[in-house]
């Protein structure tokens, strides 16, 4: 019989804060699921506790490092940046994690090596020429990152190098959207590339009652975060005066953190509610969910979420096809402030009258696709990639 302890190596805590953390957790509960052991070696960095749920799961051991600092750390930087790895990822990287990536590796009962994220994979390129490593991608790195500030990633051709190294180095390169596998597959064409989407537990999340939620129009997202902060302005500044020469009795609901001292959304028609403990009531006041993404890779999770509160979401093209969602069946899909704006309208006003139904068809679609049991009807008996 195959070994079924599975080694997931994170860079970060692991919490469902923030699309990294989420990405880690839901995939070890639909690997859990799937009837596997999963350990899970992580550095602590971003919280001091990992998800509750991962310490309550009987099949998964979580192992904290903690990060040394000082000559041992300078020359683990120094080898990867004289190997081509970028300064954002070298920084990242630690000796303890790549001693703990290796022992786990050697420990007899491993099925499999999970690096996730390009930081942990460029960190385990070494160990991948001696044993199948799995590369957990959350975006294709070199289409999503290049423009976005501060990332210490150098110039789009060693971007494109860095990436093509580590899938190649990879036994199987996990992407989250098939957009994502193309661009990998154009850029690594020897890789094995698999996409696994990102996913989100649909037991946890109870939709809300149809035609609920008075004339609110809610965005959620972390506002310290680029995409989402284009995506806020696109809002501001060119969907809520449409929504306003129109006559729409629309309120712009903003929840999470990023907008405490930003005078930008304290104006008529915005409600800043910041960061809140009970999301599932946000969702209930409101009469539609906004996902207005311009940039950005990957899949979002806060249009899974939206479409599993089954409310009528309005989406731009980015966020949308990234899931193969199609305009008019699970949600409304406006490219351009013109068609946003009449979209929310049409929906707060009554004057959508599937926008119900829809919603209901957005909630079915991520049940059957993006939700942790789907994921995990996937993974299970999954021994393509072991030791």
């Amino acid at each position: 019989m195959a070994a079924r302890h599975d080694v997931l190596i994170a860079q970060q805590t692991p919490t469902r804060r923030g699309g990294q953390g989420q990405r880690v957790c839901t995939l070890v509960d639909a690997l859990t699921r799937a009837g596997r052991d999963v350990k899970l070696i992580y550095v602590r960095f971003g919280a001091d506790e990992p998800d509750p749920a991962l310490v309550a799961n009987p099949k998964v051991e979580l192992r904290e490092l903690v990060a040394s600092r000082g000559p041992r750390r300078a020359l683990t930087y120094a080898r990867h940046r004289l190997a081509g790895v970028p300064d954002g990822w070298a920084r990242s990287i630690s000796p303890e994690l790549v001693a703990a990536a290796t022992a786990a590796a050697e420990t007899p009962g491993t099925a499999r090596v999970i690096a996730d994220g390009p930081a942990v994979m460029s960190a385990l390129v070494g160990l991948a020429r001696r044993r199948p490593v799995i590369y957990n991608a959350h975006n294709l790195e070199s289409s999503f990152r290049v423009g976005l500030p501060d990332q210490r990633l150098g110039s789009p051709r060693r971007l494109r190098a860095a990436e093509r190294r580590i899938m190649e180095a990879a036994a199987e390169s996990w992407m989250v959207s098939a957009a994502d596998a193309r661009g990998a597959r154009e850029l690594a064409p020897g890789a094995r590339i698999r996409v696994v989407p990102n996913v989100i537990n649909t037991d946890d999340i109870t939709p809300v009652a149809p035609g609920g939620g008075g004339t609110d129009a809610l965005m959620v997202g972390d506002f310290t975060y680029a995409p989402n902060r284009e995506a806020l302005a696109f809002l501001l500044d060119e969907v809520l005066p449409r929504l306003e020469r129109r006559g729409a009795q629309v309120t712009l609901r903003l929840v999470g953190r990023g907008l405490e001292d930003d005078p930008a959304a304290r104006r008529p028609g915005v409600l800043v509610r910041g960061r809140v403990d009970d999301l599932a009531a946000e969702y209930r006041a409101a009469r539609c969910a906004l996902v207005p993404l311009l940039s950005g890779g990957g899949t979002p999770f806060k249009l899974l979420e939206a479409l599993a509160y089954a409310v009528p979401v309005v989406s731009t093209p980015r966020a949308a096809d990234a899931l193969g969602l199609d305009d008019g069946e699970h949600l409304r899909v406006a490219g351009d402030a013109d068609r946003f704006a009449a979209a929310v309208a049409e929906i707060v006003s009554g004057a959508d009258a599937d926008a119900d139904a829809r919603a209901a068809r957005g909630r079915a679609v991520v049940e059957e696709r993006y939700s942790v049991a789907a994921l995990a009807r996937m993974l299970a008996d999954d021994d393509r990639v072991a030791a």
